[in-house]
């Protein structure tokens, strides 16, 4: 097979000779393109015990940016080698400038604006970084994006994403709704839009709770987020859930999925929650990601509106659980077959 390298701005820890990995689709995404490939995966070094253990042969972790480019060079030995960048960060962004130099093959992956989440993390005034280090590297690479409006151009490749094997689509659960029971499945970060929701939240005149699935990493932000949640019983956080099956389970055990996100590229968690027949609330600033799917509502960004999207969902829940039945799924092999097909034919 032909040798890939992926290149990626994600933390990996090392345990017993084994690897981790922070992001549950950045297991899955070498992992499935190691079966049409040779992946040698090149990512940087965590400093905490990360959840996913990669099962790679080949994973070089990087402790600072020099080590990364480094890593980089000592793959230029195999002259056919291709290199598959995921988003462009710093890391990168300097990793492909080496690849261009050398006239080395490149694909980028792009899977969430750049624009929006530089913006949200370090504000307006960084966007033209970004900005300079996306137009660059889109103009010698090969795109393969999650949504057209993430590339606009002809030569690029739109994709369908997904994290979804046959297990999701098994065993479905009746929901319970006793009550209004909402999943929160992601990062606790600003652009999440977490914050916010929560306050909404604890101004809803519904009976309602929250679970909240994912971690802080951020330190500055867990004294603001413990304040918030701080004696209220109905805002649960049981941290980063890493076992696909015990996620299957959150699901079924909740009856909406709120994603209240500022910036979206295609998030895996709305098909996950549809794929077990429930319900997603997001907010306007990321209806984009709806592109057809049943099951998705929009609500405005505000107590009222959140109140009747809310009241709407759970009176007709059963008729909208039909309409999701109506959706087309795709698995994780089918984007791994994508994948693979765009870099052989490149």
């Amino acid at each position: 097979m032909d040798s890939l390298v992926v290149l990626n701005n994600e933390k990996i820890s090392k345990k017993n000779n084994k690897f981790y990995c922070r992001n549950f689709n950045f297991k899955i995404l070498p992992e499935g393109l190691n079966k049409f490939f040779n992946v040698q995966y090149i990512a940087r070094k965590s400093k905490t015990d990360e959840h996913h253990e990669l099962n790679l042969q080949n994973i070089r972790i990087a402790s600072n940016i020099f080590q990364f480019i480094y890593y980089v060079l000592s793959t230029f030995k195999n002259k056919n080698t291709k290199y598959y960048i995921i988003t462009i960060t710093p890391y990168t962004f300097l990793a492909f400038l080496f690849l261009a130099l050398f006239r080395k093959k490149i694909f980028v992956y792009l899977i969430s604006s750049g624009y929006e989440e530089w913006k949200y993390i370090l504000g307006s005034w960084s966007v033209w970084i970004y900005h300079i280090m996306y137009s660059i590297v889109t103009s010698k690479a090969t795109v393969i994006a999650l949504h057209e409006r993430l590339y606009k151009k002809d030569d690029g490749h739109v994709i369908e994403s997904s994290t979804l094997n046959q297990e999701w689509l098994q065993n479905l659960k009746k929901p319970n709704l006793s009550k209004v029971k909402f999943l929160n499945v992601s990062r606790v970060n600003p652009e999440k839009g977490i914050f916010e929701f929560l306050e909404m939240f604890k101004k809803l005149e519904i009976d309602s709770e929250i679970s909240i699935v994912g971690r802080i990493k951020n330190f500055s932000l867990q004294d603001r987020f413990q304040s918030i949640i701080k004696d209220h019983p109905n805002i649960i956080f049981p941290g980063y859930i890493s076992d696909r099956k015990a996620l299957i389970d959150a699901y079924d055990n909740h009856n909406i999925l709120i994603l209240p996100s500022y910036t979206e590229g295609q998030p895996y968690v709305v098909d996950e929650a549809l794929a077990r027949r429930r319900p997603v609330l997001i907010f306007q600033d990321i209806k984009h990601i709806i592109k057809g799917r049943k099951g998705i509502f929009v609500s405005e960004r505000n107590i009222n509106d959140l109140t009747k999207t809310i009241k709407f969902i759970i009176n007709n829940y059963y008729d909208i659980q039909e309409e999701i039945e109506q959706n087309k799924f795709p698995l994780e092999e089918d984007m791994f077959k994508q994948i693979a097909g765009i870099i052989n034919n490149h």
